[in-house]
């Protein structure tokens, strides 16, 4: 099969002929046609050594690597990332090779979804402490979610445990499965906030029933930010007989993870958010044989019988986009050479200095006092202030994106290429939005 790794390297595409062409067909005005011409231009990573001497300029050259223009402050990283430059330059070189359609075999095609893909699989596998026989790339987290709830071995009156602060590609699917074939979706009651990770535990534990097969958790809330004990959660399951499964949809990225010393049994997740890869990027971690034999395939093609092929088999989806998984492994490459490590302590610097100026305000924390418990998303109950009056005014009049819940909750996200001044840029805009609602 094609892979990038053994071919020319391709040309960039002529974008002058193609924004004359955008241009002429009213998808882009001239001014729009010039401004993405010159963002697709290269940005020079950061010098070596600049990390040390000056980490202000450190992050404020990789803020060069993203589209996203000046004026914007992104405090919405939870909902989506923005692919730097790099990971651009990967889809764009592949889409212009791939579908020159000179693939060296006859039964090569720009397409994956039938065969292994090791290539794409591992680099992501290895980031995530796994291994390649684990791990399935999917499209994104709602549908791996899908096969866990489609695909565990389950029967009428068995009990999934989960949060009830699931996002709804977490819950939905075992709502579905619930309402067609009689299990049961049992909720626990996560504190706002936790003190620590022993209140969740407690929660989890005195929620288990006889009837309980399977615990299904975020790793990290996405209604508050907080991060699950999940190590504990995967040891308390083991020690009772129970499934243990983690929505990760924003781990990647954000913090180091691996997942065989959690020692879950199944871990889903997404790579466009913290990770900034290609939009239609998921995947479906699966511990061993044993648990792989609990799980059917919600799509099957040709292989999705075969166990030789471990999680491969789960892969097996049909035609999918050759050039999102180049740009998955570009995003691999990406913060790798920055390093997970510091990745995350930039993560946990800012969100930490947010939340604590959103609590010297006076807002509520949801997230957790416990610093080791939160890491790039500060939750906090802002109330009378209106959320999505203040979310509207904050875009439409000043270019900031904040994400958040009725009536009056924010969930703010803290991607490492944001500065200080963002959040003081934000934070001031609050005040004046509350000063001109007359809000003390």
């Amino acid at each position: 099969m094609l892979t990038l790794l053994h071919v020319r390297e391709a040309k960039m595409l002529d974008r002058r002929s193609f924004m004359a062409t955008a241009a002429t067909a009213g998808v882009l005005a001239p001014s729009g046609a010039a401004a993405f011409a010159a963002s697709m231009q290269p940005a020079a990573m950061p010098a070596t050594g600049l990390y040390d001497s000056n980490e202000d300029a450190y992050w404020a050259a990789l803020r060069k690597q993203f589209l996203i223009p000046e004026n914007v402050v992104n405090l919405n990283n939870g909902t989506v990332g923005s692919s730097p430059r790099p990971v651009l330059k990967a889809v764009f070189d592949s889409y212009e090779l791939t579908e020159q359609m000179t693939q060296p075999a006859s039964e090569d095609y720009p397409i994956w979804g039938y065969g292994p893909w090791v290539e794409f699989r591992k680099p992501f596998a290895d980031f995530m402490g796994a291994s390649v026989d684990q791990m399935a790339i999917l499209r994104n987290c709602t549908e791996a979610n899908s096969y866990v709830a489609n695909g565990f071995d389950m029967k009428a009156g068995d009990e999934v445990l989960i949060s009830d602060e699931e996002h709804g590609s977490g819950e939905q699917p075992w709502n579905l499965r619930a309402k067609r074939y009689g299990i049961i979706v049992k909720k626990f009651a996560t504190p706002k906030a936790p003190k620590g990770p022993d209140e969740i535990l407690n929660r989890i534990n005195d929620a288990i029933t006889p009837r309980t097969r399977i615990i299904f958790v975020s790793h990290i809330s996405t209604a508050t930010g907080v991060i699950l004990p999940a190590k504990q959660i995967a040891t308390l399951a083991r020690s009772k007989g129970i499934i243990s499964a983690f929505d990760g949809a924003h781990v990647p990225g954000m913090m180091a993870v691996n997942l065989n010393d959690i020692g879950c049994d199944l871990y889903t997740g997404s790579m466009h958010k913290w990770l900034f890869a290609p939009k239609g990027t998921g995947f479906l971690y699966l511990r061993n044989e044993d648990v792989m034999n609990r799980v059917w395939n919600t799509v099957a093609t040709g292989g999705w019988d075969d166990p030789t092929r471990k999680a491969d088999r789960y892969m097996q989806i049909g035609s999918s986009n050759i050039p999102t998984m180049m740009g998955l492994n570009a995003s691999v490459a990406f913060a790798q050479s920055i390093g997970i490590d510091r990745i995350e302590r930039r993560h946990r610097y800012l969100a930490d200095y947010l939340h604590a100026a959103m609590v010297e305000r006076g807002a509520q924390s949801w997230t957790s006092p416990d610093p080791a418990m939160r890491c790039a998303i500060a939750t906090v109950n802002v109330p009378p202030v209106s959320r999505m009056e203040l979310q509207d005014w904050l875009w439409k009049t000043q270019h900031i994106r904040v994400r958040g819940g009725e009536p009056s909750k924010l969930r703010l996200s803290t991607p490492y290429y944001l500065s200080k001044a963002d959040i003081d840029r934000f934070l001031e805009q609050f005040d004046a939005f509350r000063k001109m609602k007359g809000i003390a």
